[in-house]
């Protein structure tokens, strides 16, 4: 099956293109949060590279979430439009599930993180590619407490992944002590390539099916919760 991915859950924004006996294509850019402007170029131009054309794609991926909202939307809207257009279904996975993925052979946990700013993270626990968590918008206690519940802080036991894995293991580093945590050395790439890998494993949407699905957001994003705070000043005021 000829297959689209697209990552632009983080600021490293990949594609990916599984094309059959021609494999896979990959192009992966620090978009910052230029996606909707850099995206449709690099599309085109792996598609190309794949051998392919639009009318050859017959499955479009993008990042369910969590991640940047911005970046999730767009990821979602270009999705759902490359759907409508060439009559294919389309899917969705989950940023963790697929920034684990690639590290199911750590025999540790595995702590995929996503800065969620005010001292919080998008984050979840991973053993041998199974999660054992929720997906958490957590604090460093709470991460701290579900990491010593799965036994998780022997030394050598913690591997970090994700786009802002160093910052929490600057944080994590001065709780836990030395030894326990380490770095996964590709931490802060794009994850299109996985997203390939398991799209198939969550649901395929079609037609009325995709129009209505839309990102995992594991709380409101700051614009929403300042809409939020203006309305209740309002109405304390009226």
């Amino acid at each position: 099956m000829n297959i689209l991915a697209i990552d632009t859950a983080t600021p490293v924004l990949s594609v990916a293109v599984s094309a059959g006996k021609n494999g896979v294509r990959y192009f992966e850019t620090a978009a910052g949060n230029r996606h909707s402007e850099f995206l449709p170029e690099i599309i085109d131009y792996v598609v190309k590279n794949a051998g392919l054309g639009p009318m050859d794609i017959e499955l479009a991926a993008c990042m369910r979430g969590p991640g940047s909202f911005t970046g999730l939307r767009i990821g979602f809207a270009t999705v759902k439009g490359i759907a409508l257009a060439l009559g294919i279904p389309m899917a969705s996975a989950p940023t963790l599930d697929c920034m684990a993925a690639p590290l199911s052979f750590w025999p540790g946990i595995v702590l995929p993180v996503i800065d969620a700013k005010q001292h919080r993270f998008f984050t979840a626990l991973y053993r041998e590619g199974q999660r054992l968590s929720d997906y958490l918008d957590a604090g460093m206690d709470d991460i701290i407490r579900r990491l010593e519940g799965a036994g998780g802080t022997g030394p050598g036991a913690i591997l970090l992944t994700g786009p802002d894995a160093p910052l929490l293991l600057s944080e994590l580093g001065s709780r836990l002590g030395e030894g326990i945590l380490r770095l996964d050395p590709a931490h802060s790439g794009g994850k299109a390539r996985e997203l390939l890998d398991i799209s198939s494993k969550y649901s395929i949407l079609d037609g009325g099916e995709a129009v209505r699905t839309g990102p995992l957001y594991l709380r409101k994003s700051d614009a929403e919760l300042a809409c939020e705070s203006a309305r209740l000043g309002t109405g304390k005021g009226s």
